[in-house]
């Protein structure tokens, strides 16, 4: 007998609610009028998206890079290409020119969709390298992609796909500064969608139903897989912030059940004097990840609003990981207890390991080396053999580059990276690739970048430079021309002169030395 289809789209599908006319966005447009979206409206706006595709005479499992402004129909064309049975790219609107170069060149999309904005420079980057279809996507609905998609029917079948093919790359970058495509599969989506559906008690229709705030950005792990994917398996209607504001979110809370969010996102909440247990009591679940929340804001939002944030960990190579208990897990003791400064147990079916250098299992409460094997961890980077190779451990454990330790009661606190990442409003910086631009500049002789806390976004990076002899470069100079080449999140906020770097007898910066000394900065 032939295999099911193990197509991603199928799956929410199958989760619509029965009443396909119910609304299932709420939205805005940029004019500030309201939109809403049902069920009906997702399913057939994304069929002609997935007919389009069709059309086009693509080779089987094409790769779709998208860089465009959230919208909801930036989210319907994540599931025409899941229908279509292609590979979805998201890339951050952020991202300058030289490095959109760079993933054009190394994924290869038969299909690039970018704002209206950026079609000059991106459609020439991308013609340049074979692509052959650029269209455009506005967030006020407007754009080629929509206008050609109107031609279309709105019935389509999802291609046929296995658990193992590909339904996403997701590029995170890499200490040497090439940045890595993290191949995600309809397997590895489907089984965390899931497990986290059932562990986070998300509501069906018939039991109630769940709303989600959604004010997460979509080319990014967090908000396309975890919340999108949460609300859709679970037949949840959402609504739809395209930019996060502190007022627009604590409002919607009136009519929501689950928020997710970045820290930065809550210290900005908790600086809003609208935020009260009033405007949260309709609220079921606060969610916080894809970088450290504090301790202090952790206790801060318990006291505002009477909730306790849900701290969780993930990876863009692994999806999620470990989550702090919704409710009693039998797992550890019928613990329920959400712990600060921990994330939570390894989620079901999830297994994870603190080890020492040499691979050896760490006692409870010693620092290691976090490993991971399960269903939603990648299959591996793609067109980086070698790189996957050196990732994972000869019995299949996934190196996850982060430091951490497991206590006695099995929760799992995450004390740093290995590799120097820095984590800042949610996004990962990496310094190799900073200091490698800086480098690169007049005046410029060496250069060290680092983390260091920050109250707001909870890491930012500082750069100190070494200038070349007779070279007096300015510290304000070189920021403004780092953010004329790189993503303004990845611009470090403070840059020092300094005639030397701290290195040990090996000759290696002592990075730990700068973080140290430069600590104390944003306090």
């Amino acid at each position: 007998m032939p295999t099911p289809s193990q197509n991603l789209y199928s799956a929410l599908r199958a989760a619509f609610p029965a009443d396909l006319d119910q609304v299932a966005v709420e939205a805005t447009s940029p004019a500030g009028e309201p939109l809403a979206y049902t069920w009906r409206d997702l399913d057939r706006a994304s069929a002609r998206l997935a007919n389009l595709l069709g059309s086009l005479g693509l080779p089987p499992a094409s790769r779709i890079a998208v860089q465009v402004e959230k919208s909801v129909e930036a989210m319907l064309l994540y599931l025409a290409t899941l229908r279509a049975g292609h590979v979805f790219l998201p890339l951050n609107t952020a991202y300058r020119s030289a490095e959109v170069e760079y993933f054009i060149e190394d994924a290869e999309p038969a299909v690039v969709v970018c704002t209206p904005s950026h079609f000059g420079q991106v459609s020439r980057i991308a013609f340049q390298r074979g692509t052959r279809h650029v269209f455009t996507l506005s967030e006020d609905r407007t754009g080629s992609l929509l206008e050609r998609a109107a031609h279309f029917g709105d019935a389509q079948a999802p291609v046929a796909r296995t658990a193992q093919d590909l339904a996403a790359i997701v590029y995170t970058s890499g200490t040497t500064g090439r940045s890595k495509g993290a191949m995600l599969s309809h397997g590895n989506l489907l089984s965390n969608a899931l497990v986290l559906r059932d562990y986070w008690g998300w509501r069906t229709p018939e039991q109630g139903g769940d709303v989600l705030v959604h004010a997460l950005p979509i080319f990014h792990v967090h908000g396309l897989f975890v919340a999108i994917h949460g609300a859709l398996i679970s037949g949840s209607r959402m609504v739809w912030l395209s930019k996060f504001e502190p007022q627009a979110a604590i409002e919607a809370f009136a009519r929501a059940t689950v928020f997710m969010g970045v820290p930065t996102l809550y210290v900005r909440m908790l600086a809003d004097p609208r935020l009260t247990r009033e405007a949260t009591a309709h609220m079921r679940l606060f969610i916080s990840g894809s970088a450290p929340l504090l301790a202090e804001t952790f206790r801060a939002w318990q006291e505002r609003t009477g909730h306790t944030i849900l701290e969780r960990y993930g990876m863009s190579e692994t999806i999620m990981l470990t989550s702090n208990p919704y409710q009693p897990d039998a797992r550890y003791g019928g613990r329920a207890e959400r712990r600060a400064g921990t994330v939570g147990f390894p989620l079901p079916g999830v297994q994870l390991r603190v080890v020492d250098s040499q691979d050896a299992p760490c006692a409870a409460g010693a620092i290691g080396h976090i490993q991971v094997r399960g269903p939603s961890v990648f299959a591996g980077y793609w067109r980086m053999p070698e790189k996957t190779r050196e990732e994972f451990t000869p019995d299949g454990w996934f190196r996850t580059g982060d430091v951490g330790l497991c206590d006695a009661d099995g929760y799992v606190s995450i004390v740093g990276r290995n590799k120097d990442l820095i984590i800042s409003g949610g996004y990962n910086v990496y310094p190799a690739e900073i200091e490698g631009v800086l480098n690169a500049l007049p005046g410029v002789q060496e250069s060290a970048v680092v983390g260091v806390p920050h109250p707001d976004f909870g890491e930012v990076g500082v750069a100190i430079v070494v200038p070349r002899a007779g070279a007096r470069p300015d510290a304000e100079e070189l920021l403004a021309a780092l953010k004329q080449r790189l993503a303004g999140y990845k611009v470090p906020k403070r840059c020092f002169i300094a005639a030397e770097l701290p290195r040990n007898t090996m000759g290696k910066v002592q990075k730990n030395l700068l973080r140290e000394q430069h600590r104390q900065l944003f306090a």
